[in-house]
């Protein structure tokens, strides 16, 4: 990587969010980023981990609301204070993407973002780390945002989907202009799709921080009349003037200067308790466990306790989910779709950490 680059590279981390489809193990006072999903330590360890692979820890930005703020700092204690942008108020990726493009534009005019989520796994870690570099090259080079595709392993309707269009040249492999963005498809789009070579979009972004805040006054109405706000010190008023909306509509379904790069690591967003499998090792019968548990004559099923043992016998293909709170037993097929059980719920049950 060239070094200039190199030297003006910074992380941000969106690590909001309550993460409903883990539900009841993830709560608006514990959601899913601080625990342990994909392995031993929080999801937003993880992050973190994978981002000062790219730049020093000075230059890591974790975004988040204030009801996370003590829950993130306990969960990687090692990040400076300067690393906690806590949000005024909720207002989607877009404007805090924005901010955090603003804040540290003020410190670094050459400044390169890489944009991450905190509930993603990326395995090999080390060829992530080689791509993003590669990735911010091609941002300041050619003055674009930068997408990262993962090839589909399967018709997934759970996730996004890149088209992408005509290719740029030199590094990094694969590199092309975005032709189109398409949502969350059926399943026989999802499969048409996949035939046609499209690439899931992986929420991993990489900009200049100028070229972002350029394409948001251009192509971002909901947010741009409020950026004199940042300029005056007023974060509280950018944010309650902006309206909420996802980076992905603001500005990238709306730029003609956006990129998509291939990946070539394993990725997976971590979105519900049907992806452990994915992530997680399972015994002989396809069993997946985090926390004490037994499953005798038992197939396919997801267990996850931090309390005592959780006994499946003779069962197939369940989620089962205990907590000191709460216990949820459904079928693996409606973990995708536990949100609508949590919108449904009394709010005593949506948090039951607070009612302990």
């Amino acid at each position: 990587m060239n070094s200039s680059t190199s030297d003006h590279l910074w992380v941000t981390v969106l690590a909001g969010g309550v993460g409903s489809r883990f539900w009841p193990m993830s709560t608006p006072s514990r959601p899913k980023q601080l625990l342990p999903l994909a392995g031993p330590d929080p999801l937003i360890a993880d992050a973190v981990r994978r981002g000062a692979l790219l730049a020093p820890r000075h230059r890591i930005r974790l975004l988040a609301g204030a009801r996370l703020s003590g829950a993130l700092r306990s969960a990687v204690p090692d990040l400076p204070e300067s690393a906690y942008l806590i949000e005024p108020q909720a207002r989607g990726t877009a404007p805090a993407l924005t901010w955090a493009a603003w804040t540290v534009l003020q410190e670094d005019p050459d400044a390169v973002l890489v944009s991450l989520h905190s509930d993603h796994r990326v395995e090999p870690e080390a060829e992530f780390a080689e791509l993003v570099r590669a990735g911010a090259e091609l941002a300041a080079r050619e003055r674009v945002l930068v997408t990262v595709g993962a090839e589909p392993d399967r018709p997934e309707t759970g996730y996004g989907y890149i088209q992408p269009g005509a290719p740029l040249g030199g590094s990094p492999a694969g590199a092309a202009r975005v032709a189109a963005f398409h949502e969350k498809p059926d399943a026989n789009t999802a499969a048409r799709y996949v035939a046609a070579g499209f690439l899931w979009n992986t929420g991993i972004f990489i900009w200049r921080a100028d070229t972002f805040l350029d394409e948001v006054r251009t192509h971002a109405p909901e947010i741009a009349g409020a950026l004199p706000l940042l300029d005056a010190g007023d974060a509280p008023g950018f944010f309650a003037a902006c309206e909420p909306v996802a980076v992905d509509v603001a500005v990238l379904e709306r730029s003609p200067e956006v990129a998509v790069i291939p990946c070539p690591f394993d990725w997976d967003d971590i979105g519900s308790w049907d992806s452990l499998p994915r992530v997680r090792q399972a015994d002989a019968m396809g069993n997946v466990s985090v926390g004490p548990a037994v499953a005798h004559e038992s197939h396919g099923n997801v267990t996850f306790t931090d309390v005592p043992p959780v006994v499946l016998f003779g069962v197939d293909d369940l989620v089962v989910v205990r907590t000191a709170g709460a216990t949820l037993v459904t079928r693996r097929e409606l973990a995708p779709h536990l949100k609508r059980l949590v919108d449904a719920l009394p709010p005593e049950l949506q948090d039951p950490e607070i009612r302990q």
